[in-house]
C-alpha cells in the first residue's frame, strides 16, 4: 500500500497494490493498519454503497454532529472525487482536492472528519463503495452547494454538459450562507 499526502492536510490517497493476470485481478480493499500506519486512528462503524449513471453528481455532504470519516473506492466504473474543508477556524478552510477513482487503479480517498464529500461519476455506471466512522444522523445532515463559486470545483462532467442531481443537492446553501453552528468546528474534529 502507498499512501499520498494531499494539499490538504489528512486527505490521503491509498494506492493498493493490485494483482492482475488473465483471469482478472486482486486487491485488498481494506487493512485496519494501512491508516494506522500513516497516523489515522480511527474505527469504521457503516459501510455503504451506491450506483449511479454518468453525469450523476452527489454531494456536497457532512454532518456536523458526528461528523464522518470516510474511507472511499469504485468497485465498478470511474468517479471524481472531492473533499472540501468545512471546519471552520481551519486554516485550508473552503479549499478542495479531487481525484478521480476508478476499478483499474483501485486507489482510495481517506476524507477526515469535518470535510463535505461529494463526487460525480464519469464512467457510464460507477459503483460507490464507502466506510464511516460514525452513523448516519440525519438531524445532523448538512452540506454546501454543489457549484459554489468561493470554492471553485472544477467538476469534469459539468464540462460534458452533463449532470443529474437531487432536489436536496440542489438546493444546499453556498458555504459564506452557512450558519456556524451548522459546520463542524476545526479544534473539535482535528484533536
Amino acid at each position: 500500500m502507498n499512501i499520498v499526502e494531499t494539499r490538504l492536510p489528512g486527505v490521503l490517497i491509498l494506492q493498493p497494490k493490485v494483482f492482475g493476470d488473465e483471469r482478472g485481478f486482486f486487491v485488498e480493499t481494506f487493512r485496519e493498519t494501512w491508516l494506522a500506519d500513516a497516523g489515522v486512528n480511527v474505527s469504521f462503524v457503516q459501510d455503504n454503497q451506491s450506483r449511479s449513471a454518468r453525469g450523476v453528481l452527489r454531494g456536497l455532504h457532512y454532518q456536523r454532529r458526528n461528523p464522518q470519516g470516510k474511507l472511499v473506492r469504485v468497485a465498478r466504473g470511474a468517479v471524481f472525487d472531492v473533499a472540501v474543508d468545512v471546519r471552520l477556524g481551519s486554516p485550508t478552510f473552503g479549499d478542495w482536492v479531487g481525484v478521480t477513482l476508478d476499478d483499474v487503479s483501485h486507489e482510495m480517498l481517506w476524507i477526515p472528519p469535518g470535510f463535505a464529500h461529494g463526487f460525480c461519476v464519469v464512467s457510464e455506471q460507477a459503483d460507490f463503495v464507502y466506510k464511516c466512522t460514525t452513523y448516519y444522523d440525519p438531524d445532523s445532515d448538512a452540506g454546501v452547494r454543489w457549484d459554489d463559486p468561493a470554492i471553485g470545483i472544477e467538476w469534469p462532467a459539468l464540462a460534458a454538459g452533463v449532470t443529474t442531481m437531487s432536489a436536496k443537492d440542489l438546493a444546499l446553501p453556498l458555504l459564506y450562507e452557512q450558519k456556524s453552528n451548522k459546520l463542524p468546528l476545526f479544534d473539535e474534529v482535528s484533536a
